[in-house]
């Protein structure tokens, strides 16, 4: 269903993830992103990453504020689909089902801790390759090349937008991965460098809180400008499909 132009899967975590499984089995490219409101605000100027995001084969709503806004403009999502949850449950699915995974993005020593939590966890067998995510245009290729020859079924990205969905959008047609997916800061939840929020402040949908009092000076300007500018963006809609009814 669209929100706000933006065409958002109506799935469950569970649906989402057995359409993922799908795709992977079928051997089909897939590229996955999360929208949030900060996201959404920001593809109402950044034409580039306005088309990566829209070109994406699915697209899920990470935030509660989308969910509220698709319940409030008469569209209700079924649920949020978190994009940590959803990284954390397929990387389970590749030790079921003996796929492989690689994980691009962060720091050195955080992409190498990710690796090692998983490898503990589940078994070494389910990594392909990683990669941390400091590397220049120049250097593009060659990390393509590395993941294309890793022999990954999943591919999880963890470099900010706009970057990371313009550089899968450029190179999905080599890379050679049937699914890929950016996963945002999650690289660095399970690395243990930040904590998630309480289950009830997710459930309330103040996740977007307890990240802001970790890191306030980086990120009061994405949340509270940007919460300020997604509600405005909701109510225009509301009131232009109001008018059109009529």
């Amino acid at each position: 269903m669209k929100i706000l132009s933006i065409p958002i899967e109506s799935l469950t975590l569970k649906e989402t993830i057995k359409l993922i499984k799908n795709c992977i089995d079928k051997n089909h490219f897939t590229q996955h992103v999360v929208v949030n409101a900060g996201k959404i605000v920001a593809m109402q100027k950044d034409e580039a990453l306005r088309k990566s995001v829209l070109e994406a084969d699915i697209i899920n709503a990470d935030g509660m504020a989308v969910v509220w806004a698709s319940r409030f403009l008469g569209k209700a999502l079924p649920e949020r689909v978190a994009g940590i949850d959803l990284m954390l449950k397929l990387v389970e699915m590749a030790h079921e089902e003996g796929y492989k995974c690689f994980f691009l993005g962060a720091k050195e020593e955080v992409v190498k801790k990710v690796v090692e939590v998983f490898k503990e966890k589940y078994s070494e067998k389910i990594i392909a390759g990683y990669r941390n995510g400091y590397f220049n245009e120049e250097e593009e290729e060659e990390v393509v090349k590395q993941i294309a020859n890793s022999g990954a079924h999943m591919l999880f990205v963890a470099i900010s937008s706009p970057k990371k969905e313009v550089f899968v959008n450029k190179y999905k047609d080599i890379m050679n991965v049937p699914f890929v997916m950016g996963v945002g800061g999650s690289f660095d939840v399970v690395a243990g460098i930040t904590k998630r929020a309480p289950l009830w402040m997710q459930k309330i949908g103040m996740e977007w809180f307890y990240r802001f009092i970790q890191e306030p000076r980086r990120m009061w300007k994405r949340y509270l400008i940007g919460n300020s500018k997604f509600i405005w963006l909701v109510l225009k809609e509301k009131f232009k499909s109001g008018r059109g009814q009529k």
